[in-house]
């Protein structure tokens, strides 16, 4: 069956979104315990381009498919997981992309380099990392898996918060954040 990407996240509503989450099937990698352990010979690069050998892997169904086999572990390791093995693969940042969202009411959605879609909520929270001059905003999709939110996605963010926080966008709270899903998260590291 060839593979057909989701209509654009500006097409989709909230609803929409959640029974295309819950519809794609995924490889159950956090129940996998395989003895076998190696290095896969990977990098995932800040900017989310994934390399092997030092080739940059081009094929984006090749992209999507070894997402789908990634775990972060306790120790915040990644790894490529199948029933047989577990590879270890180097992650500079994160190991995708948010590369745009949509905001429905009081939840925001996330779309990731991979056609992940998410939903911000207690079960996938926005995390704020850096310092307050150079944030960094995160999502956290699956497995202890985060995407960084590209620079677009990520003023789209302020834009919202900056909204929810006064009603006009004009001022700068030192408490900016945002909620979906019913939890709120800030957008400025502690």
């Amino acid at each position: 069956m060839p593979y057909e990407p989701p209509p654009e996240l500006a097409a989709l509503s909230l609803s929409e979104i959640a029974e295309r989450i819950a519809e794609r099937k995924l490889p159950p990698v956090s129940q996998w315990q395989p003895q076998v352990r190696g290095d896969s010979h990977m990098r995932i690069a800040a900017d989310g381009r994934w390399y092997h050998e030092g080739g940059e892997i081009r094929r984006p169904a090749m992209v999507r498919a070894f997402a789908s086999l990634l775990r972060r572990e306790d120790d915040s390791s990644h790894w490529l997981v199948t029933p047989g093995q577990m590879l270890s693969i180097e992650v500079e940042d994160a190991p995708l992309i948010a590369i745009d969202l949509k905001r429905e009411g009081r939840d925001i959605a996330f779309r990731i380099n991979t056609d992940d879609l998410v939903i911000a909520g207690p079960d996938h929270p926005i995390v704020s990392r850096g310092d307050p001059e150079t944030p960094a905003l995160y999502v956290s999709v699956r497995d202890g898996i985060e995407a960084r939110l590209d620079r677009s996605t990520y003023a789209q963010l302020i834009e919202i918060a900056l909204e929810q926080s006064d009603g006009t966008g004009d001022a700068v709270p030192e408490d900016l954040a945002v909620t979906s899903g019913g939890t709120r998260f800030a957008l400025l590291p502690a």
